[in-house]
């Protein structure tokens, strides 16, 4: 990626409790690779197969998709060991990426809420924004982004839900909400 002096790469943040943060990363992750960006997107929390993303990500050279959790929800108060070994791996996952110098953007799904079920540390993710290079992107996505973060971020988006379908009974739909 060609970089001017200015562009340090910048932290950004999608929170909230609204629809469609992990779409923001995924539409900025397709608009980075249409310049010739090299990404990867380290989903927490998302062990199922049926995430749509997880087949279209196949068809976008310089697009690297890795999922951690297991296909099962996460009880926050008492979640299950392989539940924190996962976290701990999209962490180390996460570490490697930005230290490998091959990413321009890196997203972290879903990182906001490992953090506020406890399964990884807010220091860690702190220590993962200031091990992030000049020049990379990196996103941080999900619900309850603590304060410290918003702090250390440069942009910082919040999804509020005004309205959805769910709260009428209207279940999620393939290809729209997974």
């Amino acid at each position: 990626m060609n970089l001017s002096v200015r562009d340090r790469g910048l932290v950004q943040i999608y929170t909230g409790n609204g629809k469609g943060k992990t779409t923001a990363a995924l539409g900025l992750a397709l608009r980075a690779v249409g310049h010739g960006f090299k990404v990867v997107m380290i989903q927490f929390l998302k062990g199922w197969d049926f995430y749509g993303e997880i087949a279209s990500s196949a068809f976008l050279p310089g697009f690297k998709l890795v999922r951690t959790g297991r296909a099962e929800f996460v009880n926050k108060e008492n979640p299950h060991p392989e539940d924190l070994k996962e976290a701990r791996r999209g962490l180390e996952l996460a570490r490697e990426a930005l230290r490998s110098g091959e990413y321009d953007l890196v997203i972290l799904d879903e990182v906001n809420v490992a953090l506020h079920y406890g399964l990884i540390g807010l220091k860690e993710v702190l220590e993962l924004i200031e091990l992030k290079p000049h020049g990379v992107e990196l996103v941080l996505t999900g619900r309850y982004a603590p304060r410290e973060l918003l702090e250390r971020a440069d942009l910082v988006s919040e999804v509020v839900e005004v309205k959805h379908p769910y709260r009428e009974g209207v279940p999620a739909r393939q290809g729209v909400e997974y």
